[in-house]
């Protein structure tokens, strides 16, 4: 990318405004959740992301151009983590607050740290080592104290989801950084969401709502809001490095409490309260090695 670090300032807001976009898409999947199966979710989340994604690619000229790939079973296997990620994170707001699977979706970069040693090669560092310790704990944090009370209402269903969720995101995105070398970001950005979209499509024959017109325009929204998210977040890494936009992440977190707050009634638990700092600092720790996080927002 050139001139990375000329406009930091711009790069920022555009971190700030993903965050935003991501929260308002997360807000209209869970307000539809109780009616809407999670793979229709995913479908029309994915079919309308195209829309800004297929406009923006043209005024920069990679479409169809940059779509051409060298790379058919990279960006296959990029693809299906992707969408089994968006899956489970879906499956997981339906049941927390936005707020918590928000969180858990940070532990992308510390799996990615972990993945990088396993699969990579890479140095297991003091870095890593302390971001899987203090992501680990944020999670004990986060989920021990509601372990009994939570049973019923599926509340540890959806951290396992959102964990799964990271998990998968990390792999789709530990793929990204082997097949970049050769493939443009514009193929591996539409290719996912084609994948995503068509898997959506194939849970048709399980049975899809019938929906009214407030709930085809939260989905049509939620594609809208995820696909701009995607934008303004390439945006962002464009005009600042990963590293100047990591403490920005706290701020991005205030966006799903507020909407758990005001859209939901749902108050911040004193769980969320004792992880956030705990997880937010491991991810800060993955990613002062210096690894550029520049795909982070094909979520």
């Amino acid at each position: 990318m050139d001139n990375l670090q000329d406009r930091p300032g711009l790069g920022i807001l555009l971190r700030i405004l993903s965050g935003v976009l991501f929260t308002g898409m997360l807000v209209c999947i869970k307000a539809v959740s109780d009616a809407v199966p999670v793979g229709q979710s995913v479908f029309f989340r994915s079919l309308f992301a195209l829309l800004p994604i297929v406009v923006f690619l043209m005024i920069r000229r990679e479409f169809p151009r940059g779509l051409a790939t060298r790379r058919p079973l990279g960006h296959a296997l990029r693809s299906g983590l992707g969408a089994a990620a968006m899956f489970a994170s879906f499956a997981a707001v339906a049941l927390l607050p936005v707020a918590e699977a928000t969180l858990l979706a940070q532990l992308t970069p510390v799996f990615m740290a972990v993945g990088g040693v396993l699969l990579l090669g890479e140095k297991f560092s003091f870095y890593r080592a302390g971001a899987i310790v203090l992501a680990l704990a944020g999670m004990a944090v986060l989920v021990l104290p509601g372990l009994d009370a939570s049973a019923e209402s599926g509340q540890m269903t959806g951290y396992a989801l959102g964990a799964l969720s990271a998990l998968l995101t990390a792999g789709a995105l530990l793929t990204v950084r082997r097949i970049s070398r050769t493939e443009t970001a514009a193929s591996i950005a539409f290719y996912f969401i084609l994948v995503s979209a068509l898997a959506g499509l194939a849970t048709l024959p399980l049975g899809w709502a019938a929906l009214d017109p407030k709930a085809f325009g939260l989905l049509v929204l939620s594609g809208l809001f995820g696909g701009a998210a995607h934008i303004a977040m390439t945006l962002a890494l464009r005009y600042a490095e990963a590293s100047r936009l990591a403490p920005f992440e706290y701020i991005a977190l205030v966006w799903p409490v507020m909407a758990d707050w005001v859209l939901f009634g749902i108050p911040v638990s004193g769980g969320f309260v004792l992880a956030l700092p705990l997880m937010l600092s491991g991810v800060a720790l993955a990613a002062m090695e210096g690894r550029r996080f520049r795909h982070l927002f094909q979520r």
